[in-house]
């Protein structure tokens, strides 16, 4: 494993333990070059489609790109990384599961839509502002009216 922060490759595993009921084994590592530590997640590696994006590129299911447009959504608002991780996590079962061998990035982006929109209203619209590509601020103010609608019939 490469050092994070010296890029030496040579390392001591210093303590391992199983972390999401035991679907990830986390490894604390410590770098025989410069002595810091870090942290490396292990996980089965599950087939995955691939991802059809709208102009019919193909492209690897790739969990990191959920976690990065999860976390630009979650900026600044009350929301762990443990909880975004688990986000992540409940997505990529649900593609997973679908058992497909290819998947369009719209169903994904709606998966994530879906929850962010449970999870938080302002990372709700901050998602859907991009992933809908609201061309002027009347799309936007529809989306907010719809959500003002929603949270009154509860």
């Amino acid at each position: 494993m490469k050092c994070p922060f010296c890029d030496e490759i040579e390392d001591k595993v210093v303590d391992s333990r199983m972390a999401k009921e035991g679907e990830v084994i986390r490894r604390r590592r410590e770098c025989l070059a410069c002595k810091r530590r870090y942290t490396t997640y292990e996980r089965v590696e599950e087939s995955l489609p691939v991802v059809v994006k709208k102009d019919g590129r193909r492209e690897s299911f790739d969990r990191v790109k959920i976690l990065s447009g999860l976390k630009k959504a979650c900026e600044k608002r009350p929301i762990s990384v443990a909880t975004i991780e688990a986000v992540a996590d409940r997505i990529e079962k649900r593609v997973q599961e679908m058992g497909e061998t290819e998947i369009q990035s719209r169903t994904i982006g709606e998966e994530v839509m879906r929850e962010l929109h449970q999870l938080d209203q302002v990372a709700y619209v901050r998602f859907a502002s991009v992933y809908r590509e609201f061309k002027d601020i009347d799309q936007f103010m529809d989306e907010l009216k719809a959500l003002a609608r929603e949270r009154q019939e509860k």
